[in-house]
């Protein structure tokens, strides 16, 4: 299952069960609940149990390490008429899968154990495909051998590389194989059918799950911010523990070193050098060994793939997280243009953020008075900056378009058929100069509805990857009766004011800059079953813009547009900072998830350096942030878009006669 960012409504539900915990008698009823809230999918069909049926093998053995292609037939036609099979209460054929799993791994362990011996030599000279969707199964035990022997010494490079010895580090390989395939033997069969309950959900589309009570009680600690952790959301993917975002104000986030998309493959407590792997360890495992008591410390092994691949360990302080650290941030930037100095605004929106705990904060509140700090400055032009903002409150974000917007229609939700309008209600404007929003394929549910909202109504340019992430959906919480836990199931999606979901296409951008995040990865079509794209008629209000007065905005035409998309065009190219992120973009692309344990040995001690030496103070912080090459050229553009606009309102103010040579008057 995965905790991603989501549009969440919180309902409370009785299940009709009889007992209190999931029985094999009730995950038929539960799949039903699943389909009566599901915004498309409403009836069982072949298609969907043969995705159930893929979804259940591919959470069996997640990272493909196990099975072989001849299991996996097996597996299938066990399975076959799975949702009958559900319905009338037998669940024996689930068990029967798992013996097969359980079998396979009781044999990798004693191959494992039989290739961990005091002879043991790290070969340097391995390639290993990290990715299993690309990887595939084994076709045979050969190849299976193979690829185990492959993983036997990536993992043993990544104890070796942390300073262990070599005995104590075969000798803790070999107690992760023992602690997996015990693991294993002692899950229960309600471990089983939860995760059917969650192959059913995932077959929906990507961001519906079935949350067991141990899942729910970590997805309400996490949507809280009380999690006294690293403040990082993770998921699991293919075997691996992935940071999907950074929650602002968290420990990982002000490390500054942790991205998006970086694996954890191992954890230690303290600075110890003694990690525990955490590869195909459950997610709810690795969430317990990262959390722990404020002020304590815990260590991360990271792997981060790119251009080259990287592995690293950095120590954090485990902590809560700090509102302020969170809050939005104006600086400004001074840009020299002839005789005139310009002074533009950046606005760091890192989520759409509201205190759960009565505190009373917004970021509705935050960049309200920032904007008007701004202008009692005399700011000349405003960059947003979502880009690397991950969404959160639907209604702050609701409000934060109507400070640049006079009055109108922001966002619609579909749900069985209603559509429901979201409008901006308060006839004041913060701001009606230039505005720039700089978004990037991070940018995602929240963001994407302020993004898409301004840029349907002409009110900014749209400044980065080629669109953002592509999540149009919302989600429903559905508590289920004691100790059941709860359904997280998408209940509808929704619709800037041209009428456009921004689901899988997401907002496109009115120009297009360089971006690091431009793999497949970032963007809602690389998930399983993502729903697609819908559009609705067009609901745009003529309220949104004043004809007259001072509170006018100048609506961006597509003449103005594509004039600025020219001009940053001509900087990006001859721009050294692009063309590195190009260029390693490119690279990362073209090694397609490979990794040489030779290359992360070398890069292993230097990076470790280079990330201990780093400590930033505020000042060097905002600086860094100010120098990125994407808010440089948000701020060109800027400076470009008020040159634009003033030019072309002295011309529609001049007296037509002045700009007609030749013509009579």
């Amino acid at each position: 299952m995965k905790f991603l960012v989501s549009l969440l409504l919180f309902i409370s539900f009785q299940a009709n069960a009889a007992s209190a915990g999931i029985d094999c008698g009730t995950i038929f009823p539960v799949m039903n609940l699943f389909l009566e809230q599901h915004y498309s999918q409403k009836k069982l069909t072949p298609e969907l149990e043969e995705r159930t049926i893929q979804q259940f093998i591919k959470a069996t053995d997640p990272s493909k390490l196990y099975l072989m292609e001849s299991d996996v037939t097996q597996m299938k036609s066990l399975l076959s008429g799975l949702y009958a099979k559900l319905r009338d209460k037998k669940c024996e054929d689930l068990e029967a899968v798992r013996k097969i799993y359980e079998k396979r791994v009781e044999e990798a362990v004693q191959f494992a154990k039989k290739s961990l011996t005091k002879d043991f030599k790290l070969k340097e000279d391995i390639t290993l495909l990290m990715d299993p969707e690309k990887r595939g199964y084994s076709k045979d035990r050969k190849e299976l051998e193979d690829l185990q022997t492959k993983f036997i010494h990536f993992q043993m490079s990544n104890y070796l590389s942390n300073d262990m010895k070599l005995k104590e580090a075969l000798k803790s390989l070999e107690h992760r194989y023992e602690v997996v395939l015990k693991h294993l033997r002692e899950q229960k069969k309600d471990d089983l059918y939860n995760q059917a309950i969650d192959a059913f959900a995932s077959s929906l589309d990507p961001h519906s799950n079935f949350l067991s009570k141990d899942y729910y009680d970590d997805f309400l600690i996490s949507m809280n911010l009380s999690l006294e952790g690293i403040g990082a959301t993770l998921s699991s993917q293919d075997g691996y523990t992935v940071i999907e975002n950074l929650i602002p104000g968290g420990a990982a986030e002000r490390s500054g070193e942790l991205e998006p998309k970086d694996k954890i493959i191992g954890v230690a407590q303290g600075t110890s050098d003694k990690f525990v792997t955490v590869i195909d360890m459950p997610l709810r495992d690795v969430v317990k060994l990262i959390r722990g008591k404020k002020g304590s410390k815990v260590t991360l092994s990271i792997l981060r793939q790119g251009k080259t691949t990287k592995r690293f360990t950095i120590s954090l302080l485990r902590d809560k997280i700090d509102l302020k650290e969170e809050a939005a941030k104006l600086s400004f930037i001074e840009k020299k243009v002839g005789d005139q100095k310009l002074k533009i605004g950046i606005i760091n929106l890192p989520s759409f953020y509201a205190d759960s705990e009565g505190g009373g904060r917004s970021c509705f509140e935050d960049v309200r008075k920032l904007v008007l700090e701004a202008k009692a400055k005399k700011v000349d032009g405003l960059v947003l900056d979502l880009s690397k903002n991950g969404g959160g409150v639907l209604g702050e974000a609701q409000k934060i378009a109507g400070l640049f917007i006079k009055k109108g229609n922001v966002v619609a939700t579909q749900d069985d058929g209603r559509v429901n309008l979201l409008a901006d209600l308060d006839s004041s404007v913060a701001y009606n100069g230039p505005l720039v929003v700089l978004t990037s394929r991070l940018s995602a549910s929240a963001s994407e509805i302020v993004a898409g909202a301004l840029k349907d109504y002409k009110r900014a340019v749209i400044v980065g990857s080629d669109h953002t992430f592509g999540k149009g959906s919302v989600q429903a919480v559905l508590r289920l009766r004691e100790n059941m836990g709860a359904i997280k199931v998408t209940t509808g999606m929704f619709f800037t004011p041209s009428g456009t979901s921004t689901q899988e296409q997401g907002v496109l951008s009115d120009i297009k800059i360089p971006s690091p995040y431009v793999s497949k990865e970032f963007s809602e079509m690389s998930l399983d079953y993502a729903l697609p794209h819908r559009s609705i008629p067009a609901f745009l209000s003529q309220e949104a813009n004043e004809e007259t007065g001072e509170n006018r905005y100048t609506p961006l035409s597509d003449s103005i547009l594509q004039e600025l998309a020219k001009q940053s065009a001509q900087r990006t190219k001859k721009d050294a900072e692009f063309a590195k992120i190009e260029k390693e973009a490119k690279e990362a692309e073209e090694k397609k998830g490979i990794v040489k344990i030779a290359e992360i040995m070398k890069k292993t001690e230097e990076t470790n350096k280079k990330e201990k030496a780093k400590k930033k103070s505020k000042t060097d912080k905002e600086a860094e942030y100010l120098n990125q090459p994407a808010i440089q050229e948000a701020v060109a553009i800027t400076v470009d878009l008020m040159k634009k606009i003033k030019t072309d309102v002295t011309i529609a103010n001049e007296p037509s006669g002045k700009h007609s040579k030749g013509a009579p008057n």
